[in-house]
């Protein structure tokens, strides 16, 4: 295995989406734009319900995928194709917004920790005007693999790694998507696709990301996007408390892309024509 060196930390920010949700924004945010075909991370975690009970009331989405990712806390899910979800902690769902969807996402508490993460991955040309889909997986259909000689644990979302698959399925970017956990001192190997875009994002603790048996292993800390180089697999140890993170590869595209809000299209003529069938009524039609 050749472990990919670390070419970038990138830290996150705070931001606000929704009505008004407080996070912390890596990936899509001013020190990390893009990852192909990743387009933004976003991680909410706090205990005060200012920070969060207003939620995300419904809203359009075309030309993309979002993964909602629940570590505490509830989320219900509603869409305009008739799907609805209960989120709750360990819980992954993945939907694909195609050529048009409207969904809102509202917690489902009014005290207490609220912790989770939104992703947005891009779809190819010929898939943006794919029917939506959306795919609601329940904590206990993940697979959990022990790592580390009892050290760590890995969770499989998506994707197959150390004879685990994951329950998402019929992705067009053939992603693989990990919550993985390390004690202190503790270190692992991950097999990753040589040709996928493979990043970390680290919500706990500290670990040591790249090399690590001759001396080129980068430090990466909590609330921080670890983007790695070229190679086949992921090496990282456990700092002195412990470290958590996802870890998210993927099939880059390579295609131009026209963004703005809640549409991610090819060309500028595509983004103003969702903003058009959406004022129309017609976005879900």
């Amino acid at each position: 295995m050749k472990p990919r060196p670390v070419a970038e930390v990138a830290a996150a920010v705070p931001a606000s989406d929704g009505a008004g949700v407080r996070l912390y924004r890596s990936l899509g945010g001013p020190n990390l734009p893009l990852l192909d075909p990743f387009l933004l991370l976003d991680e909410m975690h706090s205990d005060d319900a200012d920070d969060y009970i207003a939620g995300f009331p419904d809203h359009p989405h075309r030309g993309f995928e979002t993964v909602t990712i629940m570590i505490q806390g509830r989320m219900r899910h509603e869409d305009s194709v008739g799907n609805v979800g209960d989120l709750g902690p360990g819980s992954v769902q993945w939907m694909t917004a195609g050529k048009g969807i409207v969904h809102s996402e509202m917690p489902q508490q009014e005290a207490g920790l609220l912790w989770g993460f939104q992703m947005w991955v891009n779809l190819p040309a010929a898939k943006k005007m794919m029917p939506p889909r959306y795919q609601d997986i329940a904590a206990h259909r993940v697979p959990e693999v022990t790592v580390a000689e009892g050290a760590g644990c890995v969770r499989v979302l998506a994707g197959s790694v150390l004879d685990a698959h994951g329950p998402v399925e019929g992705i067009a970017t053939d992603p693989l998507l990990l919550d993985v956990r390390l004690d202190a001192g503790a270190q692992v190997e991950l097999p990753v696709e040589p040709s996928h875009q493979v990043f970390a994002y680290v919500f706990e603790g500290e670990g040591e990301f790249g090399d690590l048996s001759n001396g080129g292993a980068t430090s990466g800390g909590a609330r921080q996007a670890v983007v790695f180089g070229e190679g086949d697999g992921v090496c990282v140890r456990g700092g002195d408390s412990g470290v958590r993170f996802l870890l998210a590869a993927a099939r880059p595209l390579g295609e131009p892309i026209a963004r703005y809000g809640p549409f991610v299209m090819n060309t500028r003529e595509e983004l103003l024509q969702a903003f058009r069938d959406y004022e129309s009524g017609r976005l879900t039609d």
